[in-house]
């Protein structure tokens, strides 16, 4: 990657004049069998530029309840876009066309009109959880039945594929529009692309440049960005793998609860409430053995395998959660005794 930054043409991406962006979009595109693409700099931005250009202020969007947009993007679909959130319990995250059903309202001078369906593959509070093909395709059928878009936070969508041993356009066919990321499990520094139909992309494009992601000479993004997609997209199965080896470890430690079968891709969220503690203490405590993690709220810790992360580290880091819960112990022991 870092090479390729170096080596890399370079042009005015505002003009549509930088070739190694042009590069990247154009690949994108081809790989998410779309007819075009946009290069973002984050996923975040990309997510929004996908919802502006499908929706006009005071319309309802359709959300997973535990979804990213609602949950980690800023509030910036409803703060910049003036769209009103309808939320849909699923099922790891995933949604059913009964569900969302059950959801529309009808035709009423009091609601919002419903225009827009968001997924995401992978679900990343419902921890790395897939949308299959048959899934996706049975919602993307019913949205079109009732007049809606469907659009796809796929920040993590190779995960998806890798984990289904599916191409990844098996899982993009049956939306309108999609984003993915370049960055976390395929490594490269910055950037994500929204691939679409090219009069979704013009209108994606103009947002962009509202929200000041107009970039000049963004071919330092894009070439990592092609190396990503080129080279690191196979080495997905190796996260997976360290995923599930982390979450059959934790299992067995007394005091933390999870399911490692429900671990499908690089993502472990797990409780420690049967620790006695909450999930920012047991954060600090195994952070004092060099290992990181994220509280997700109450007892839950956030978990992710990703490049640089190899069996020895998770070896490691079970063994030092090990540590951590027998010292937590001890110390809970000798609180009582007193």
């Amino acid at each position: 990657m870092l090479e390729a930054i170096r080596t890399a043409k370079l042009g005015d991406d505002v003009y549509q004049e930088d070739p190694t962006v042009n590069r990247l979009e154009e690949l994108s595109a081809r790989k998410m069998g779309k007819e075009a693409a946009l290069l973002t700099t984050s996923g975040t931005q990309a997510n929004l530029v996908s919802v502006l250009s499908q929706t006009k202020r005071g319309d309802e969007i359709i959300l997973e309840t535990d979804a990213h947009m609602y949950y980690y993007e800023v509030g910036a679909f409803s703060a910049l876009g003036g769209l009103i959130p309808r939320l849909v319990r699923g099922q790891a995250g995933v949604m059913t066309p009964e569900e969302i059903d059950a959801a529309l309202r009808p035709p009423n001078i009091h609601f919002p009109p419903t225009t827009l369906v968001c997924l995401e593959n992978t679900h990343n509070r419902a921890g790395g959880t897939v949308w299959s093909p048959s899934q996706t395709k049975a919602v993307f059928d019913f949205a079109k039945s009732r007049g809606l878009s469907v659009h796809m936070d796929g920040a993590r969508i190779f995960n998806a594929a890798v984990a289904q041993d599916v191409d990844v356009r098996e899982l993009t066919r049956s939306v309108d529009t999609l984003m993915f990321c370049l960055s976390k499990g395929l490594s490269a520094p910055i950037g994500s692309l929204v691939v679409g139909n090219s009069e979704f992309i013009g209108r994606a494009r103009r947002y962009r440049k509202m929200l000041g992601g107009g970039m000049r000479q963004a071919g330092v993004i894009a070439a990592a960005g092609i190396v990503a997609i080129e080279k690191m997209i196979d080495r997905l199965k190796d996260d997976h793998a360290n995923a599930k080896m982390l979450a059959q470890g934790l299992a067995k430690i007394d005091g933390i609860s999870l399911d490692p079968s429900r671990v499908q891709t690089n993502i472990v969220i797990y409780d420690v409430k049967g620790l006695g503690v909450t999930a920012e203490e047991w954060v600090a405590k195994i952070n004092e053995f060099g290992v990181k993690a994220g509280a997700v709220e109450g007892p839950r810790v956030r978990m992710v395998t990703h490049r640089g992360i190899e069996r020895e580290d998770i070896e490691y880091t079970l063994a030092a959660a090990e540590k951590a819960a027998r010292q937590i112990s001890k110390h809970q022991v000798s609180q009582i005794v007193r």
